[in-house]
């Protein structure tokens, strides 16, 4: 009654199907577009800290990080602390690995927050540019040779910000393992009126991608399933697997 693989396969069916109908595409971003005019994304929280997220995107993460099992994850952009500790949590379940969340704003409180669980030995933060060449000498200093990495760029969403992180953190990917570029679906959305940004159409993290992708589509490839899972999401075609 409960074949593990058959339930795989089909799962692997529904996927693809689901990737390819333009129809629940359309509709995902209709949703996200007219749930953003409320700020969805802000209403959910990893274990009390907000995760600014949509909840599709959080579990993708969590299944990235436990199928991989990294042994340092590195997150760019950390705001009140929520992602930092979904990664550890989930790391600390899987019994290993460490952290490293940047930002050019830490306030105390939030660091207090953050550093509060009993896994929060595995986080590590860094206060500084997520492009500056000490905040990127800082966290190779926290990686080890043999250590396998997964990044995730979620700072400043700017087309030049992004890209410039594209090619800072490229080469710390590990084989098989993931870069993920938050905020790509600004490009398929219409501009949010309610909360003005520096980007939008033409500059956005998936304007980044693409350029990033005529140089390095030998070595990371959109051809995966948390990407093509990625419909009601903030991340549409921005999970890459370093191949």
């Amino acid at each position: 009654m409960f074949d593990r693989d058959e339930f795989n396969q089909q799962k692997q069916a529904n996927i693809q199907k689901a990737f390819q109908d333009q129809e629940l595409n359309d509709l995902a971003l209709k949703f996200i577009t007219k749930s953003d005019q409320y700020n969805y994304a802000y209403n959910w929280t990893w274990l009390g800290l907000p995760v600014i997220q949509m909840p599709e995107d959080i579990v993708i993460i969590q299944e990235i990080i436990w199928d991989t099992k990294p042994d340092v994850i590195i997150e760019t952009g950390i705001a009140w602390g929520g992602s930092i500790a979904l990664y550890a949590s989930v790391l600390e379940m899987v019994g290993k690995g460490k952290v490293i969340g940047i930002d050019t704003v830490l306030p105390q409180k939030n660091i207090d927050q953050i550093m509060n669980y009993s896994f929060s030995k595995r986080m590590h933060l860094i206060e500084g540019s997520s492009t500056d060449e000490s905040s990127i000498t800082q966290i190779k200093k926290l990686i080890m040779p043999t250590d396998t990495v997964m990044v995730i760029l979620d700072s400043n969403h700017t087309h030049e910000h992004v890209f410039n992180e594209l090619q800072a953190y490229k080469e710390l990917v590990s084989l098989n393992n993931y870069l993920v570029i938050s905020d790509t679906v600004v490009e398929e959305i219409p501009a949010q009126e309610h909360r003005p940004r520096p980007w939008g159409h033409g500059n956005n993290p998936r304007t980044a991608v693409e350029g990033f992708l005529e140089q390095e589509k030998i070595r990371f490839s959109r051809n995966n399933e948390y990407n093509k899972k990625a419909i009601n999401s903030f991340t549409r075609n921005g999970y890459l697997k370093r191949v």
